[in-house]
């Protein structure tokens, strides 16, 4: 498609590049950007650049952070002998939407996936073996997606978490099979994470 102006059509490319956005949409967006003031495009700029220059991942949980260690895990009043272990920052986004979740997270930035060449040593297990190994934790929550990669993931955590001796359990199947965290409502979520029970029941179904 092209457009009088070469600037407005290469603006419309970058943001159709983002996910869920298609062309048109990106037109709108792009329109809408050019009618606003100068300086509030800039503070949009500005914040889009600082994000991606600034925004880092947590020594401890891996998760997204300003600083070397997130707000989750600097917060006195989390129970930090409770480790929820989730595939990617949107999960704790999800879970910390609802409300019903007190202790710390991991996460692992993705899932044990052999088709796709993705193994334990590819993801944030090493970091999470580290943890458990400084011990104070008591149990681990599998807050993975019911998925053949997700279930293998958890196959794989509850065996090296039981060598530590923890308790292992799994958030309640309220969450459809085959679908994500992050696509869940909070109620059904919230749920979940309160009715978890032990891992090895959850695989006797």
């Amino acid at each position: 498609m092209s457009h009088s102006s070469a600037l407005l059509e290469h603006a419309v490319d970058q943001l159709a590049t983002l996910p869920g956005i298609g062309r048109r949409t990106a037109m709108r967006l792009a329109l809408d950007l050019l009618r606003r003031e100068p300086l509030e495009v800039n503070r949009f700029s500005e914040a889009i650049q600082r994000m991606r220059a600034e925004v880092r991942y947590c020594d401890t949980c891996c998760n997204i952070s300003d600083e070397p260690v997130c707000a989750i895990c600097r917060d006195p009043n989390r129970n930090a002998s409770l480790i929820c272990v989730v595939e990617d920052i949107r999960d704790v986004i999800a879970i910390e939407n609802t409300r019903h979740y007190k202790g710390l997270y991991h996460v692992l930035g993705g899932v044990i996936s052999p088709m796709d060449g993705v193994g334990p040593d590819d993801l944030n297990t090493a970091a999470l073996l580290e943890r458990v190994n400084a011990g104070g934790v008591e149990e681990v929550i599998l807050a993975l997606g019911a998925t053949l990669e997700g279930d293998t993931t958890s196959f794989y955590l509850d065996r090296r978490m039981k060598e530590h001796g923890l308790l292992v359990t799994t958030i309640a199947r309220g969450i459809s099979v085959g679908g994500d965290l992050d696509q869940a409502d909070e109620l059904t979520l919230g749920r979940s994470i309160t009715d978890r029970k032990p891992y090895e029941q959850s695989v006797k179904r």
